[in-house]
């Protein structure tokens, strides 16, 4: 990929060893900080190891978590930094430093303005999508997340085509958002909201390409947003270019070595080094010996360079790590061969359906957040009960009124490319189905009629799907007296092999409420900052609502500039 384009945005800039105030290692949530770094009159350099801008932000739903904020506040809606608190000190619960939540809280404002001044992006209030734990104290159903507004990448000019793809790149340019999705997933259920919002997209897009506008939305919006930011600030990014150690001075950070083409460039750093390249995704070997050695092999969604590269060099400098057990746990419908798993959001939640282990039984509330379904699995993996395999089963009546898997819509028939890879099986009962999946006939029958008898009256004794305002926020609300349960009555009956996948790591260096990384005496590294994906979640082992690993990253890396900016 390297080879098609040129090592520097804008191009033609000199890469030979040189001074700057900062350096940022990464150019996902990493332009944030070059951004800010930036309006405070320090010179920075961006440095990225593909030949893409945008890393797995480029790839994700582009959420952002931003309580208490002017977003939500302009939209709408009441929410206070109080209130938030008061939800993070609960669903963090001491498993991270409360200061890390306080100063994230403290600088969402100011990262937002720093958005609206810096760079194209306009943000709005994806109202009712719910926090993850709406029922914690502090929590809210109508949520906090917001998204920023589909964008035309078409501001790139020619650096457009170095924009990292999505997860998913449509043969129809239809820019959808997350609020969007929830009711294009259920067209043919409510079709008065879903239909008007694939036509305006459907609009967008097409109309847009005869305007020569490039509609995006989601992580591919928040991404062009920002590199559309850096453009204009004359930010320069080297990509291609590795990071092979940390310079130091004394027990201060003083600049980068680099490898571009098989050379060394050393430039230095008056105010520091941001890290900010993700975390260790597809390095196998971290992943197996912190986390599972059930993980499948690069089964994750992050960017495929996320190979942990920063964290150990920044070990090798005297870090400290913490949580490299944790990732941004995601399920998925199994990969094909050559190709990514797919995500699974508001297929798990949608009444008509259930999932079982190797066993033939349910295991988990279906409709949890996707970070605690993995914890769930991970739970019994450590208490000697592991999920070896799980599907998630459905009849003709799930099939014909939702989208699955974002690429077969109400009525289309399952791929037979999926039959044949192993990963999808049909039969005309329940009973029949359960030998095709490798599972006890008795077991998953008894196991989908007791779910089909609690389905039939609206509860879920047994896992409370339905419960939470989160997993009424993907289901079915044609669906009563629970938008989540329907019994699986209406045959054929089917079972698509699902995956433990993830949207990125996020145990890495443990950093304080400035983004400084420490040691492990606790001690800050004088120069060494860590955001996003590099640094370990400041909100521990929580995932507090939909786009709190994005806006952590932005909000740190606002934090980092300034810190750097005022040494």
């Amino acid at each position: 990929m390297s080879s098609a384009y040129g090592a520097t945005i804008p191009d033609g800039l000199p890469m030979t060893d040189m001074n700057v105030d900062l350096v940022v290692v990464g150019s996902g949530t990493g332009m944030a900080a070059a951004l800010a770094a930036h309006e405070r009159g320090l010179s920075v350099l961006i440095v990225e190891k593909s030949a893409y801008v945008g890393g797995s932000t480029a790839r994700s739903g582009g959420a952002l978590w931003l309580p208490a904020s002017t977003v939500i506040k302009g939209d709408g809606g009441a929410d206070t930094a109080e209130r938030a608190k008061t939800y993070l000190d609960a669903v963090v619960d001491g498993t991270a430093p409360a200061q890390r939540s306080d100063a994230f809280l403290a600088n969402v404002g100011a990262t937002i303005e720093l958005l609206r001044r810096a760079t194209p992006m306009r943000l709005f209030w994806a109202k009712e999508y719910s926090d993850y734990h709406p029922e914690a104290p502090g929590g809210t159903a109508v949520g906090r997340t917001c998204e920023c507004r589909p964008l035309d990448s078409a501001i790139l000019g020619r650096y457009r085509t170095r924009l990292r793809p999505g997860v998913m790149e449509a043969k129809v340019p239809i820019p959808t958002t997350g609020a969007d999705y929830r009711w294009m997933n259920l067209m043919s259920r409510v079709p008065r909201k879903g239909l008007p919002v694939i036509a305006k997209r459907l609009g967008q897009g097409i109309g847009g390409l005869a305007l020569k506008r490039r509609y995006v939305a989601g992580g591919q919006a928040l991404a062009a947003g920002l590199f559309a930011g850096v453009l204009r600030a004359g930010i320069p990014v080297w990509t291609g270019t590795t990071l092979r150690r940390l310079v130091t001075d004394g027990d201060r950070v003083s600049g980068v070595v680099l490898e571009h083409n098989g050379a060394d460039i050393t430039v230095s750093a008056r105010r520091g080094v941001v890290l900010a390249a993700g975390g260790f995704d597809h390095d196998m070997d971290m992943r197996w010996k912190f986390q599972s050695e059930t993980l499948d092999e690069h089964a994750s969604l992050g960017a495929e360079t996320n190979t942990g590269d920063a964290i150990r060099i920044a070990q090798d400098a005297g870090a400290a790590t913490d949580l490299m057990d944790q990732a941004w746990w995601f399920p998925a419908v199994a990969a094909l061969p050559d190709a990514d798993p797919k995500v699974m959001l508001a297929e798990r939640s949608l009444p008509g359906s259930l999932i079982v282990d190797q066993t033939g039984s349910r295991f988990v509330n279906e409709a949890t957040d996707y970070m605690t379904f993995g914890q769930r699995l991970l739970e019994r993996e450590r208490a000697g009960n592991p999920v070896e395999s799980m599907w998630i089963v459905f009849d003709q009546g799930y099939r014909n009124n939702y989208v699955f898997a974002a690429e077969l819509f109400p009525r289309m028939a399952i791929p037979q490319r999926w039959y044949d890879a192993g990963i999808a099986h049909r039969a005309d009962s329940i009973a029949g189905l359960a030998p095709k999946i490798g599972v006890d006939e008795s077991t998953l029958t008894a196991t989908v009629e007791r779910f089909n008898e609690n389905a039939a009256a609206g509860v879920d004794p047994d896992f409370l799907r339905g419960a939470s305002a989160y997993d009424r926020y993907y289901g079915d609300p044609t669906v009563t007296p629970n938008p989540n349960l329907r019994p699986l009555n209406r045959g054929p009956f089917y079972a698509v092999k699902m995956v433990l996948s993830d949207l990125g790591t996020c145990g890495g260096l443990r950093v304080d409420d400035h983004a400084r990384v420490l040691r492990e005496d606790g001690r800050a590294i004088d120069g060494l900052y860590a955001i996003g994906n590099t640094a370990a979640n400041a909100f521990g082992t929580t995932y507090p609502g939909a786009g709190a690993t994005i806006a952590q990253g932005l909000v740190y890396g606002y934090i980092a500039a300034s810190d750097a900016a005022d040494g």
